[in-house]
Formats: structure tokens, C-alpha cells, sequence
């Protein structure tokens, strides 16, 4: 809701108002001989949670959300946002001067580019830093530029002359992720990567990528909120590797324990001079999905180039038997966590005891750092009340949040990072007096997510492919949602991660492929904006599910382990088969999750998982 966001979102504090930081941007262009200049959400390592020395477009038009682009002109400022975000990004860019740029078609969406295309005359030159631009997005953007002569200069960091109290890189330090808990070990992950290279005939292959970075090295970091990853590059040969990283971030003991190994230290500086001194006659893979405008173009001409995804992308989507095992243990204790977060809140409603949005972040955040191998949160936690859980993507602040009282529902989207899993999870419980339109809509969505999680499927289909499975149940009654059904989720890294995604706008490329042993989110919803919204989500690992003279089959094992809130179901709209898998999920729920729990919290627990 509006009301819930701050009204001074565009006066920020530290280097002046919005409309300050753009004017000195567009005297930044006009001295470059600039029309436009595009500032992606992105960093060097195209991260969905970025550092904050990358977080320009955040810090040029006050918007906060995960994605999106801004682009400004001499006479104009836009954020470019899909559905996710409309309603947080109308608040936060009120009063800016800037506007926001409704991108319709799903998240990947180029409406800035046909923008830009149509609003820049022959001859004009758009700027845009190329260190930060993503390979395949700088091709659509020079293509569609070009076509229309229109310039596109890459090598302009304007940011760095209108910054002035940028921050710097971020110097948190490295660990290892234990053996016993990485499961698979550097050397095994190094010959993985390099079976790959010689598939392409590539002698190098350079990785970007800060969660495929940390699944090759076995290293963690906190250098991004949520994530944790670390700021860095990787260039692998077939017989050595370098990673290059800040000075001080790697200690002497994990250097050593890298050059057994066969990986050396260099600085994070260096990893484009790297690239330039590749030798002659060689090949280079790269992803262009996953690296920069600015690191290509430094490979020199005499080096061949194999474009290719990532191999450490599909292998680190694809969990071991062991990394599975610990995923199923991690969600028991996720499962207490939540179970004890629930008594808890459910009492405190009773006690008229005050609750607000904030407060829930802090309760689970607590009640998950009581649960063995508990590291931080994977995202930042979405609790939002009635209108506020309309949003998909809404976050409570201090200066903006709702308290819990009255009726309605409450909407939490949460997870977990454990070293021994990653974990997101959203439910939506009752306050109050839940109404029949409420009623009818989580029902509508439980039969979504039912019916996905059921789903048999050919090994190899490609994921996109499934969403319409969750959807038809919600478009049978004549509704439909902004975001997508489904995404990867890491093991111990990124809480969204790929090459899998369950989107219909998503392009159904041999890449997205759903092989045995990925992890993915099923989330369907239904958003009434200032109403109510509903999300529920769990995890589900693919496993194989049998063969016949059609081929190989997979289908999900649910791995979420929560009550999903019954008295939010309207019974009238399952049919029997629902109805069984709802009951078969809660005596799983109860089982698994039960020992780890005692007193008001195995109460609550056997209360919330009762047969419909």
C-alpha cells in the first residue's frame, strides 16, 4: 500500500537529494557529449543482490527494488520495473523526478532498449558502463541502437565522477565451507569443469559468476547481503587456475590449502590483464549470459572464443545424493524454527501482545539462529498485512510497516541460509477473521502449487514449460500473476540460482533443461492491490520417477517442511485427490518435524497438521 512507504523516499541522506545526484549525472553527460546513460541493476558479476559500491541505480533514483533499469536523458529520468514492483516503485519515486516505466511481458523484458531506440535521434550517443553490462543485454542494446544510427559508448564510468562518497569494495573475508559439509572436493569440481573445457576445445575458461565462483572453490564470503559469496573472478586453464580476489580477503592458511590444489591468489585487478595476456591461438570459454560488456572485450583478437553456459552452472544445480541428504535434515530444523516462530506468534495474537511487520522479520530471523549451522537469512524477509502482501516484493521498513491487528492476512516469505542448505519458504496464516474472497483465493492457490508439486515429467523438459501446470488451476478462474512459478535455489549459495527457472516468459532454451537432483521453488499467487495477497511456496527436489518406452521421468519430492494454514481453505474447492496430498504433506510435516520440538510448539505442530 502507499501509505506504507515512506513519502520521502527520493530525499536521501549522504550526497544529496535525487534531483541533485541527476543533475550533476547530466552535466557528467553533457561534458561526454551524452544524450542517454543507462544504469542497470548489476554489478561486474551481474549479481541479483548487489555490493553497495554497485548499487547506482538505488543510489541515482531512490528506488530500492532487486531489479530494474533507470535511464536518463537531458530531459528525462525512468525506471524501467515489472509488476513485482509497481506499487513500491510509484511510492519511492514520488517527488523525484523520476518516473517509473511499467515493463510488461515478465521480468526480462527490454522496454528500455525500444525506448531508447525510438526516443534518440541519428547521431545521438548513449553511455552506459560496460563494466557492468551483461554481454548478451550490451548485444541488444548496440543491435537495436545501431540499427537506428544511434552511438552507444561502453567505456564510461560516470558514476565514479558523481559519487563522491561511493563505497568501496567490500572486504569481508573468506572461509571454507567445511568438507564435511561441501560434500564434493575442489580437485573433483576442478576436473568436472575441465572435462567441460575440453568438450569445447577450450584451453581457459573464465567464470564471473560469484555463486559459480564459490561452488568451484568451496569458499564462502559475506561481501552480499544474503548470499554467501564473495567478490571475485576465476580463470581456469587445463593444468592451473587463478583466483583473482581483494588483498587480505583470503587468509595464508586457505592460500595454501588453494595452491595444493592447484589455484593461486591474484588480485581482484588483475583479472582483466589476465584476459589480455591469454596467448595467441588459444580458446577462451565464456557464458554470455554471465559475463561483462567490459571483461570481453578485453580477450585479445587472436584468442577464440567458445560461448557456452557456465559448466559450474549446471553442476552446482544438480545436488549430490549427500548434498540432498543435508537439504532434507536443514528443512527438519528449518521446519522447528518456523514451528516455534508460529506458537509464538499465534500466543502473542492471543495476548493482544503488539506485532508488527518488523517484528516477524526479527522472531524468525531468532528463532532460525537457535537452529544448528544457521549463517543468516537467504533474502531479506517479506512479512506484509493485508494490502501489503499485495506487493510481491515488499519490504517493511522501520520508517513504513503495518501492524498486525484487526482481520486479514499476513503474508511471510522467508528462508535461511544453513551450511548445510539454502531455504525459502512463504505462507499466509489467518489474523482475525478471514473472509470468504479470501478464503476462495488461497484455495485457488493451493490447488496451483498442489498441482505442480504432483507433476511427472520427461527428464530434460525444458522448465519454462511447466508453469502453465501451476497456473491453469488460477487462470480456470479468470486470474493470473506477475512473476514467475519457479526458481533454483542453491546449496549453501544463492537463493536464486539457474540455469533452471519456472516462468512462461522465460525463453524454453536446451539450458533450462530439469535434470535430477535440481532444487527449485514452486510459488504461485494471487495479488489484490491494497486487498490482500497470497503466496504459498515450497522447495522441491527433482528425482527420478521411473523409465517406460517413452523415455526417462522425473518428478518433486517436496522438501519445505511447514504447515500450510488450513483454516485459510475453502474444502468445497479441493477435490479428493488435493484433499489426499494436502493430508499426506502434513503427516510428513508432523513426523519429520515433531522431534525437534516440544511443549507449545509440538502442540501447535500437531494442531496446524490435522486431516481435512
Amino acid at each position: 500500500m502507499n501509505d506504507r512507504l515512506s513519502p520521502n523516499a527520493g530525499l536521501v541522506a549522504g550526497d544529496g537529494s535525487i534531483s541533485g545526484r541527476l543533475a550533476r549525472l547530466r552535466e557528467a553527460m553533457a561534458r561526454a557529449g551524452l544524450a542517454a546513460y543507462v544504469v542497470p541493476s548489476s554489478d561486474p558479476h551481474l549479481s541479483e543482490y548487489l555490493p553497495q559500491r554497485w548499487q547506482a541505480r538505488k543510489w541515482l533514483s531512490g528506488f530500492t527494488g532487486s531489479a530494474g533499469t533507470l535511464v536518463v536523458t537531458l530531459d528525462f529520468a525512468g525506471v524501467w520495473a515489472d509488476s513485482r514492483y509497481w506499487v513500491q516503485a510509484q511510492a519511492q519515486l514520488a517527488g523525484t523526478g523520476v518516473e517509473l516505466m511499467k515493463l510488461s511481458g515478465g521480468p526480462q523484458g527490454q522496454g528500455h532498449v525500444d525506448w531508447l531506440a525510438q526516443r534518440l535521434a541519428a547521431g545521438e550517443r548513449a553511455g552506459v558502463d560496460g563494466a557492468v553490462l551483461g554481454l548478451a543485454a550490451a548485444r541488444t542494446l548496440s543491435d537495436a541502437l545501431g540499427a537506428r544510427g544511434i552511438g552507444l559508448v561502453t567505456d564510461l564510468d560516470l558514476l565514479d565522477t558523481v559519487w563522491t562518497d561511493r563505497p568501496a569494495l567490500p572486504a569481508s573475508p573468506v572461509y571454507e565451507h567445511a568438507p564435511a559439509d561441501a560434500c564434493v572436493a575442489r580437485p573433483d569440481k576442478l576436473a568436472l569443469v575441465r572435462a567441460a573445457m575440453r568438450e569445447s576445445a577450450a584451453q581457459w575458461h573464465f567464470i564471473s559468476t560469484l555463486d559459480d565462483v564459490a561452488w568451484l572453490t568451496n569458499l564462502r564470503g559475506a561481501d552480499v547481503n544474503f548470499n554467501p559469496v564473495f567478490v571475485s573472478h576465476v580463470l581456469v586453464g587445463l593444468d592451473e587456475a587463478t583466483l583473482f580476489v581483494g588483498e587480505g580477503k583470503v587468509s595464508a592458511a586457505i592460500a595454501e590449502a588453494l595452491a595444493r590444489d592447484g589455484i593461486r591468489v591474484a588480485p581482484y585487478e588483475q583479472a582483466r590483464a589476465a584476459l589480455a595476456a591469454l596467448p595467441a591461438g588459444s580458446t577462451l570459454l565464456i557464458d554470455p549470459r554471465r559475463v561483462t560488456l567490459g571483461l570481453r572485450e578485453a580477450v585479445p583478437a587472436a584468442v577464440s572464443v567458445v560461448e557456452a553456459v557456465n559448466p559450474s552452472t549446471f553442476a552446482k544445480s544438480r545436488k549430490t545424493s549427500d548434498e540432498a541428504e543435508r537439504v532434507r535434515r536443514t528443512m527438519e530444523e528449518d521446519g522447528a524454527a518456523l514451528a516455534e516462530f508460529f506458537t509464538w506468534f499465534e500466543e502473542a495474537l492471543g495476548r493482544r501482545e503488539p506485532i508488527t511487520e518488523l517484528t516477524i522479520d526479527e522472531k524468525l530471523t531468532a528463532e532460525r539462529a537457535r537452529r544448528p549451522g544457521f549463517i543468516s537469512p537467504s533474502f531479506a524477509t517479506i512479512a506484509g498485512f493485508n494490502g501489503n502482501g499485495a506487493m510481491p516484493h515488499y519490504r517493511a521498513t522501520a520508517a513504513a510497516h503495518a501492524k498486525i491487528e484487526g482481520d486479514g492476512l499476513l503474508l511471510i516469505d522467508s528462508g535461511g541460509q544453513y551450511v548445510t542448505g539454502t531455504t525459502d519458504i512463504t505462507r499466509v496464516v489467518p489474523v482475525g477473521t478471514v473472509s470468504e474472497a479470501q478464503k476462495r483465493d488461497f484455495t485457488i492457490v493451493l490447488k496451483g502449487m498442489i498441482a505442480l508439486s504432483r507433476a511427472r515429467f520427461p527428464r530434460g523438459i525444458r522448465s519454462p514449460m511447466l508453469d502453465a501446470i501451476a497456473r491453469a488451476p488460477i487462470w480456470e478462474a479468470g486470474i493470473d500473476y506477475g512473476h514467475g512459478t519457479g526458481h533454483g535455489v542453491g546449496y549453501f549459495l544463492n537463493v536464486h540460482e539457474g540455469p533452471q527457472v519456472i516462468a512462461h516468459y522465460a525463453p524454453a532454451e536446451p539450458y533450462t533443461a530439469m535434470e535430477e537432483g535440481m532444487i527449485t521453488s514452486v510459488e504461485p499467487g494471487v495479488y489484490r492491490p491494497d486487498q490482500w495477497g497470497v503466496r504459498i511456496e515450497n522447495l522441491v527436489l527433482n528425482r527420478a520417477d521411473g523409465d517406460t518406452e517413452f523415455g526417462s521421468f522425473l518428478a518433486f519430492e517436496t522438501l519445505t517442511l511447514c504447515p500450510i494454514d488450513t483454516r485459510c481453505v475453502m474444502p468445497s474447492l479441493l477435490r479428493e485427490d488435493e484433499r489426499e496430498w494436502l493430508n499426506a504433506y502434513h503427516e510428513t510435516v508432523r513426523e519429520r518435524v515433531a522431534p525437534l520440538v516440544d511443549g507449545a510448539a509440538k502442540a501447535w505442530l500437531e494442531a496446524r497438521t490435522q486431516a481435512i
